[in-house]
């Protein structure tokens, strides 16, 4: 009988030496440990603890757990030349032909939904208005997968996983928790925005407005760095899998990707990449249900006992693997062994092993199933500050505001924000934690690379394996992507172009301007990852710097559309002082680790100062000028102070919502205070109640840990199920429409004034 589910062929009572590679001492040795721990769904000589599980080149080409695509994905490549002799899990051919391929079908695929958008939905795709703010008419289901999309990075992916491997059940919590709230709570603005700012394409038109010329250049160059370290983390992350599995040298995935996604996002706009968003997110949910699934219910053979079972299977088997691997003598360094398949003696170098955060003990007995890691804690913190400033800084998410339709902005935001949970929280749970438990040759340097998920998928999988966090990253990319490129062409388009050199620009020029920003952008993403590449600075050292420079100018941004007490002083002062702050905090801490290099400039305890100095030292100004000399704005101002584009005939179109009951004063005012009371009791459940409920059970029993894994595969299927469907029941008419080919009749009268600025 076997073990436990999962773990088909090993059977508790027995010894194996798995074909000879594990001697008979050391085999019973193992074996005595597991009995002491009391283990009995789980052998421990089913795995060469001395020998890490190789995921790269031809080793895996021999595993029993590889799905049968693999022979036919080999297949595939023997009949188109492509035949895989680099030593990577995939050839380079088939790297590139993902990259293109997926860019090539996007693109035709978009360009076809906007036609049919254009044809039947009643809109004008040469409208700027349209082009930049998707007609702001986008209803709950499709606002909610958007934003799931824009705010799944490739960094979702990968660094979720990757702090599973460090700090355990911990990391994913804290990464899910920590940038979901940021979501939840933007809901407030998006309604603020629907409110006060109806007509408003940027954020930094609103500041302009407000605060005047020297605060709109300030906070324009603020998101602009936004823009740019999500475009650069996009590439970081995307670009390394791409090597790793693949070979794909770097300097090319980093022009191909841009390229792809620039064209696509230039063929409709805003519109354009809200589709594509959603066909994005429906494929990562697909694909992310697969995965927590195969992590934790389905049973694979490991019937042959001469290899290692490289499957998990069940919850019960995951937690007896790590905490049979918490029991191991701490290693983090190399390892001697022979090669289970070659028979050469090896040394392995890097790969984890013993209890979590091996600098220290951080969490509570070295366990990797507790949320009581102080390594953990002070990631989060460095999450929520961070993503703070890359979801208030970037345009992306002001832009998808706009584009909601008044009665659906605060609840796509909500809807989005707990879909969106799911991703980081159940991934990170299952893949994160199966590279540790799996014993996978992973080193630090590739974990920080973000490269956990694909060595784990491959690991139980093989070839497919590999090709399905390819897909799922190609996806992140691309949406995201489109998305900072669309952002940094309306910042250039209305903040450059339409304040300061054309003030009287046509719908036209606006557009012109805008997909010309949308080539310069990707060109200057290229460059950007290539620079960061060549200096060493990897994913996880760009996401947890991204706190020190985005920071300090949330709080002044968020509070020039619900305050109309801070001025244009204070505002601007909390902002710089703020960054300067978080600098020197940042490098007089790391400089107690040494020199500042790389791996001293990104420890996790001088980001995190650099951090918290950034928030505090900038909410604490912006409350002084709060009290010392409040502005008292008037925001009828905001209503009337910016106007549409017009002048071309073209920009006449719906774009306010006309007759809409959801965009009354009095509607828009009860949906300010239901996301108030939601988004502020989800975000302090998530980041307080939730992980204090949690200390008590201190390092978590089987029992626990059954319960919190099958949440985070409830919760992914349930995130998956509601965002693939929710958006096509909403538009139903809409579809059956296009089926019928019956155009909508769409009334073409603006509200409020369209002339030119």
């Amino acid at each position: 009988m076997s073990c436990g589910y999962g773990t088909i062929g090993f059977k508790c009572a027995e010894i194996y030496t798995l074909g000879g590679t594990v001697s008979l001492a050391r085999a019973t040795e193992i074996h005595k440990l597991g009995e002491k721990l009391g283990l009995t769904e789980f052998n421990p000589t089913s795995v060469n603890w001395d020998a890490p599980i190789s995921w790269k080149g031809a080793l895996l080409s021999v595993n029993s757990n590889s799905s049968a695509f693999d022979a036919v994905f080999a297949a595939a490549n023997a009949a188109l030349g492509l035949e895989n002799t680099s030593g990577f899990i995939m050839s380079q051919g088939s790297g590139y032909g993902m990259l293109f391929g997926f860019g090539i079908a996007l693109t035709f695929g978009t360009m076809f939904l906007t036609y049919l958008e254009h044809k039947f939905g009643g809109s004008e795709v040469t409208n700027s208005e349209f082009f930049n703010t998707g007609g702001r008419d986008v209803k709950t289901g499709l606002t909610a997968a958007v934003i799931v999309s824009q705010w799944t990075w490739a960094a979702t992916l990968l660094q979720s996983s990757n702090v599973a491997w460090q700090y355990g059940i911990s990391g994913p919590f804290w990464y899910a928790a920590g940038a979901t709230i940021q979501i939840l709570l933007f809901g407030i603005v998006a309604i603020e925005v629907k409110r006060r700012a109806p007509n408003a394409h940027t954020f930094c038109e609103i500041i302009k407005l407000r605060w005047g010329t020297c605060a709109h250049i300030i906070f324009f160059w603020y998101g602009i760095a936004a823009n740019a370290i999500v475009s650069a983390m996009l590439l970081l992350g995307g670009c390394a899998v791409f090597q790793g599995v693949s070979g794909v040298p770097i300097e090319a995935s980093s022009f191909i990707i841009p390229t792809m996604t620039m064209v696509y996002t230039l063929m409709g706009g805003l519109k354009a990449t809200f589709y594509a968003g959603y066909v994005h997110t429906v494929i990562i949910m697909i694909v992310l249900m697969y995965f927590v699934s195969l992590v934790y219910g389905y049973e694979q053979d490991c019937s042959d006992t001469s290899k290692a079972c490289t499957t998990i299977g069940s919850a019960s088997v995951m937690y007896e693997r790590l905490r049979f691997m918490t029991a191991l003598p701490k290693r983090f360094g190399s390892a001697w062994g022979v090669d289970a398949v070659t028979g050469d003696n090896k040394t392995y170098t890097g790969f984890h092993q013993g209890p979590a955060n091996l600098g220290g003990e951080q969490n509570r007995e070295g366990s990797y199933l507790t949320m009581m890691s102080s390594d953990g804690v002070a990631f989060g913190i460095i999450n929520i500050i961070g993503n703070f400033g890359t979801v208030f800084v970037d345009q992306a998410y002001w832009q998808s505001a706009i584009a909601a339709k008044p009665g659906a902005a605060h609840k796509g935001y909500i809807l989005g924000g707990m879909v969106w949970f799911a991703i980081p929280f159940a991934l990170g749970t299952s893949l994160g934690l199966a590279g540790t438990a799996l014993n996978v040759d992973i080193t630090a340097d590739e974990a920080g690379q973000g490269l956990v998920p694909p060595a784990a998928a491959i690991a139980m999988m093989g070839q497919s394996g590999a090709l399905l966090i390819m897909t799922q990253l190609t996806m992140a990319i691309l949406s995201t992507g489109s998305a900072e490129m669309i952002a940094v062409a309306s910042l250039v388009a209305y903040d450059v172009y339409r304040e300061y050199i054309n003030p009287k620009a046509t719908g036209n020029q606006i557009m012109w301007v805008s997909r010309l920003a949308v080539c310069g952008w990707a060109l200057v993403m290229a460059i950007l990852s290539i620079i960061l590449q060549r200096t060493g600075l990897g994913l996880g050292w760009v996401y947890n710097w991204m706190a020190i420079i985005l920071g300090s100018a949330v709080p002044p941004i968020s509070m020039s559309i619900y305050s109309k007490d801070l001025d244009a002083v204070f505002a601007i002062a909390s902002a710089l002082l703020g960054t300067a702050a978080a600098i020197t905090v940042w490098l007089i801490t790391a400089s107690t680790y040494g020199p500042l290099n790389v791996e001293n400039t990104g420890q996790l305890y001088a980001q995190l100062g650099g951090g918290l100095a950034a928030l505090l030292v900038s909410q604490f100004i912006c409350w002084i000028g709060v009290y010392v000399r409040p502005q008292n704005y008037n925001w009828d101002k905001l209503l009337t102070g910016i106007k549409l584009v017009g002048g071309d005939g073209g920009e006449n179109s719906k774009v306010l919502g006309d007759n809409d009951p959801d965009a009354t004063p009095e509607a828009l005012l009860h949906a300010q205070k239901w996301i108030i009371e939601i988004g502020w009791f989800l975000s302090i459940f998530l980041i307080i109640i939730w992980p204090v409920a949690m200390v008590p059970l201190g390092a978590f029993g089987k029992s626990s840990f059954q319960i919190w894994a099958a949440l985070s595969l409830v919760w992914g299927w349930a995130a998956g199920l509601t965002i693939i469907v929710l958006p096509i029941y909403e538009s139903l008419d809409g579809i059956l429409g296009i089926l019928s080919c019956r155009k909508k009749k769409v009334d073409t009268k603006l509200k409020g004034d369209a002339s030119t600025a």
